[in-house]
């Protein structure tokens, strides 16, 4: 029998998500051992704590690839949730839960634990917290000892709910607002629900229940906006409610004024219309809290805003892939595709360094932007908010550095080697498939001088393989304005890497 508080070997399910990228330091720190489990591992290879995680490739949906990651752990986190409309991540999240269920019975695993959501009795939930309670229930009766967290809103930097909590506020003094602003939340920090969840893992096999988990404040999204006002130094808001905005237009809303798009913030706005309010607190009988209490509200945005100010946010909502994105990667070679593959490539030699140079690269996006004809950049991006799309406002983790996998603006980094190229996936609404790479050249000088500007080159490849006649019809309209954006793009980022290095 393993002993109370020796080490265990965990399973990391979600990895690449808001709340599993969190997890795996603390889970580390702790002194458990950690294995992750992802379908691009290449998206954790960047991570501080890669080196020091055991890493799985498996789908969520296939049992073969689960059973392997299960083998010889303790214990199992779960944190896979799908996303999106209609009612087919219901589906989803029902068959990744029996999956996951059936392996960890047959790996004789000693612990599951899940994330969901608070469930108000005697209320019509929503899609998403009813999808929630059922993967609850197969885990409950997987056969394995399980521990399921149920929380209402996770305060943190980065969380979705944090960004479209800051988003409104921040934007709008004055806000027409749905009837859910007056609903009652308790909301928690992110920093008591990973003390909880590493908790979980030394829990006396016996505990096999849910536990509701909150922090000390209830109060109302009305009440939640003004209190953010005051923590982030702005003035009171007035609040308007209009009963008549559906769960469809609040999301649509919500995707135009915040970086959360609609696809994302739907199950949010959805979910806010019940009362997620604990009923016990039962979890601190195995899991103390913290000599100075759970952090409140006020403190938990303090912090975050602290976070997102020096730069220092360690995972995001956008971490995870925003439904609908491609999922495959582009390979080296672009005729992969079989049919029609459109290329924008260009190249322009610099005086710059190539580390100059490569500053530059890396740096691009966000509140940099994007070298080129801003106007038409902020157009495509409220274009593709009002289809619902991300646009530009997930904006970037850091100024400085990126990793695989992470999103920049509507892209996702999909390739990054450091000094040399750097390869973006579009993830905003288009008719195919676009990506967008740099490539930092050095050949060489015969003197050996990383700064003889003759030998520093940079290739720009843009890069659309078109779904339909649409597709087509989109490459050749969009074609006469690649100068502008493409080229002003090249000669304006190697400009700033030579205006920016020493002399």
């Amino acid at each position: 029998m393993t002993p109370p508080d020796a080490p265990r070997t965990c399973l990391v399910t979600g990895a690449t998500g808001y709340i599993g990228g969190r997890l795996v330091p603390e889970l580390l720190a702790a002194g458990h051992r950690v294995r992750v489990m992802t379908r691009s591992p290449d998206r954790l290879r960047d991570h501080p704590w890669a080196g020091r995680v055991e890493i799985v490739r498996a789908d969520a949906a296939d049992a073969a690839a689960v059973a392997t990651a299960c083998a010889g752990v303790d214990v199992v986190y779960y944190l896979v949730h799908a996303l999106g409309g209609g009612h087919a991540f219901e589906e989803t999240d029902r068959h990744t839960a029996e999956v996951m269920a059936r392996a960890a019975r047959e790996a004789d695993v000693g612990r599951l634990v899940y994330l969901g959501g608070l469930e108000p009795e005697g209320e019509d939930l929503s899609p998403h917290l009813r999808s929630r309670g059922e993967v609850a229930s197969i885990l409950l009766a997987s056969g394995v000892p399980t521990a399921v967290l149920r929380a209402a809103i996770v305060l943190g930097s980065g969380s979705a709910s944090f960004e479209m909590l800051r988003y409104l506020t921040e934007r709008l003094p004055v806000m027409v607002t749905p009837r859910w602003v007056h609903s009652r939340i308790q909301p928690i920090a992110v920093r008591d629900v990973l003390r909880y969840l590493v908790g979980c893992a030394t829990l006396p096999p016996e505990v096999h229940r849910s536990f509701d988990v909150g922090g000390p404040d209830v109060m109302n999204y009305a009440e939640m906006m003004q209190r953010y006002a005051v923590a982030a130094g702005l003035p009171r808001r007035r609040i308007l409610p209009v009963p008549l905005f559906t769960p469809s237009l609040s999301s649509h809303w919500v995707g135009l004024i915040t970086p959360v798009p609609a696809s994302i913030a739907r199950p949010l706005v959805e979910s806010l219309r019940n009362t997620v309010v604990c009923r016990e607190h039962d979890i601190a009988e195995y899991v103390p809290d913290p000599p100075g209490g759970l952090l409140g509200f006020d403190e938990a945005v303090r912090l975050a805003l602290q976070r997102v100010k020096d730069a220092a946010v360690a995972t995001r909502w956008s971490s995870a892939s925003v439904p609908g994105a491609p999922s495959d990667p582009l390979p080296t070679d672009p005729d992969w595709a079989g049919g029609s593959v459109y290329v924008d490539e260009r190249t322009r030699e610099t005086s710059a360094s190539p580390t100059a140079l490569w500053r530059v690269v890396e740096g691009i996006g966000g509140d940099t932007g994007w070298y080129s004809f801003p106007l038409a950049w902020e157009v495509r991006g409220r274009l593709d908010r009002l289809v619902g799309g991300v646009g530009l406002r997930r904006g970037r983790r850091s100024p400085h550095d990126l990793y695989v996998g992470e999103a920049l603006d509507f892209w996702r980094v999909e390739a990054l080697e450091e000094g040399s190229l750097l390869r973006l996936r579009a993830e905003m609404r288009l008719p195919g498939l676009a990506w967008l790479e740099f490539h930092v050249e050095h050949e060489g000088a015969a003197s050996g001088s990383e700064a003889d500007g003759r030998t520093t080159r940079l290739r720009q490849r843009a890069t659309f393989v078109p779904r339909g006649l649409f597709g087509h019809l989109y490459w050749w309209a969009v074609a006469p304005f690649h100068g502008i954006v493409f080229g002003g793009m090249l000669r304006n980022v190697t400009r700033a890497a030579e205006q920016a290095q020493p002399a």
